[in-house]
C-alpha cells in the first residue's frame, strides 16, 4: 500500500508553491493581460469621463441625464453587458475594455463633478477678476481644486474593474479570470487560490499607488491636515 503523493500538485492543495514554479510563465501573462485590460479601461474612462463631467458642471440642466445614463448603464449586469456589446466588439479583448469603460463612467463622472461643484465660487470670481478666461480658469483652478474628488472616485473606479476584469473569462479575456473559470471548471485548487489572491494584490497595490499619486497631486491637503 502507498502513501499520499509527495507532489502538492498531484495531492491537489490549495497552496502549492510547485504550481508558482511549473505555472509561472502563464500567471505572468495573465497578470499583465489583467493590468492592460484594467488599465485601457480605466484611462478611456476617464477621458471620457472628464469633458461631460464639465458639460454637466457647465450647464445645470445635463446634469440630471448625465448622471442618469451613466446611473443606468452602471446598474447592468456585467453578464447582460457584454452580451448587449457582443454583436459590436464580437469576442475580443475590446467587448471587455468597452463594458469596463462604461461601467468606470457612473464612478468618475460623479465624483469628478462633486469635485468642480465644491470649487468656491469667491475662488471662481477672483480668477475672473485676475483676467482667467474660461478655459485658464478651468484648466489651472477648477480641475486642480477637483482632483481630490476625482482622485477618490478613480480609485474605485480602478479597484471595480480589476474585479470586473475577471468576468471577461466568458470570452476568453479575463486575465487571471481565465485561470479562476478554468480551474474552477476542473477543481484545480491551487490554480484557483493563486490566481484570486493575484487579484486582490492588484487591486491593493492600485489602491495605493494611486493614493500615493493623489499625496502627490494635492500637497495643500497635507499641508492643511498637519
Amino acid at each position: 500500500m502507498t502513501g499520499p503523493p509527495d507532489d502538492c500538485l498531484a495531492r491537489n492543495e490549495w497552496i502549492c508553491g510547485e504550481y508558482l514554479s511549473t505555472r509561472r510563465q502563464i500567471l505572468l501573462d495573465a497578470v499583465l493581460q489583467h493590468l492592460q485590460l484594467t488599465g485601457i479601461s480605466v484611462l478611456i474612462g476617464l477621458v471620457l469621463a472628464v469633458p461631460l463631467a464639465v458639460l454637466a458642471r457647465r450647464w445645470r440642466w445635463s446634469a440630471g441625464p448625465v448622471l442618469a445614463v451613466t446611473t443606468i448603464l452602471y446598474t447592468i449586469p456585467s453578464l447582460a453587458m457584454f452580451s448587449l456589446l457582443l454583436p459590436v466588439y464580437g469576442l475580443s479583448a475590446s467587448l471587455v475594455v468597452a463594458g469596463l469603460v462604461l461601467y468606470s463612467l457612473t464612478l468618475l463622472v460623479r465624483n469628478i463633478l462633486a469635485g468642480l461643484r465644491a470649487v468656491p465660487e469667491e475662488t471662481r470670481q477672483a480668477a475672473r477678476g485676475m483676467g482667467y478666461g474660461p478655459i485658464r480658469l478651468l484648466l489651472t483652478v477648477e480641475l486642480p481644486l477637483a482632483v481630490p474628488a476625482a482622485m477618490a472616485g478613480l480609485r474605485v473606479a480602478t479597484v471595480s474593474a480589476v474585479s470586473l476584469v475577471t468576468v471577461g473569462a466568458i470570452v476568453g479575456f479575463g486575465g487571471l479570470g481565465n485561470l479562476i473559470y478554468s480551474g474552477m471548471n476542473t477543481y484545480f485548487k491551487a490554480q484557483v487560490l493563486t490566481a484570486s489572491v493575484l487579484c486582490v494584490v492588484i487591486a491593493v497595490a492600485a489602491d495605493v499607488l494611486l493614493l500615493g499619486i493623489q499625496r502627490l497631486l494635492t500637497p495643500w491637503t497635507r499641508a492643511a491636515r498637519s
